[in-house]
């Protein structure tokens, strides 16, 4: 027994202590990750979310300084965990903001070309959407999984916290200038997605409606309809190509926000 009492062991003071650093460490990779558009959907469950933020926290927490206990204990809390909440969702909603162009250009290609009627539940955010967008979607997520820009994200946190480190506090105006500043990217590149493709649909459509003026006992639905339809698939398949510079060209800019939004300079 007296072996026991003589082991080294750490104080319930120190772990409180620990456990309050590796929350502050996790509270800015945490709250991104709830706002992000892949980590943040509904098919990554909860638990495995928290798990991520706390493994990633622990690293933060081995390189990054901390301020002394007498502001981690007292009033300043408050304001740093509402800092580190506030700039990791911001930096989540702006690449969830810039991601849903393409589900925008999905949306406005269906209608045009009567596909959108074909809509499903979308098992990242549960709501209906045309299939277009869905496929819209995956293929830029893809591009962005297969492009390593999640861990381009994940190191300009990390070394966010070198550039503004706990304590120190952003410009809360220069955070959501740029943070308004990225939804002009949703119709922007949504008319560059969406511009080849319903032209040619126009073209169609016009040609369509010649042949039904000229000859009208052909019937439009049964005749323009599947026309219209076939001419959606081969403008998408052969705007695969140009679709990929334009889906590389929008995460390098959301890139660019979430670069612009973590390297805020700190206020005083």
């Amino acid at each position: 027994m007296q072996d026991l009492v003589g082991l080294p062991g750490i104080s319930l003071q120190s772990i409180s202590i620990y456990l309050l650093l590796l929350m502050l460490s996790s509270l800015r990779i945490g709250a991104f990750l709830v706002a992000s558009p892949f980590f943040g959907s509904r098919m990554i469950p909860l638990t495995v979310r928290i798990v991520f933020s706390i493994a990633l926290g622990l690293g933060i927490m081995i390189q990054v300084e901390f301020p002394d206990l007498e502001i981690l204990m007292g009033a300043s809390l408050l304001p740093i965990i509402f800092q580190e909440i506030f700039v990791g969702l911001a930096c989540g909603m702006v690449l969830s903001i810039c991601f849903s162009s393409v589900i925008l250009a999905g949306e406005k290609i269906a209608a045009t070309s009567g596909l959108a009627f074909a809509a499903q539940i979308d098992p990242t955010s549960g709501a209906q959407s045309p299939v277009i967008s869905q496929i819209f979607q995956l293929f830029l997520l893809i591009l962005f999984f297969s492009l390593n820009g999640h861990l381009v994200i994940f190191d300009l946190i990390f070394k966010s916290f070198e550039l503004v480190p706990l304590g120190s506090f952003y410009q809360f105006e220069s955070v959501i200038e740029k943070s308004l500043q990225s939804s002009n990217t949703i119709y922007s590149n949504a008319v560059i997605i969406v511009l080849p493709i319903v032209s040619i649909l126009f073209f169609m459509n016009l040609g369509i409606g010649f042949i039904t003026k000229s000859a009208p006992q052909l019937n439009l639905f049964s005749f323009g309809f599947p026309l219209t339809i076939l001419g959606t698939f081969f403008a998408l398949y052969f705007s695969v190509d140009a679709l990929q510079f334009v889906f590389n060209g929008l995460i390098n800019e959301a890139i660019g926000y979430v670069k612009s939004i973590l390297e805020a300079s700190p206020d005083g």
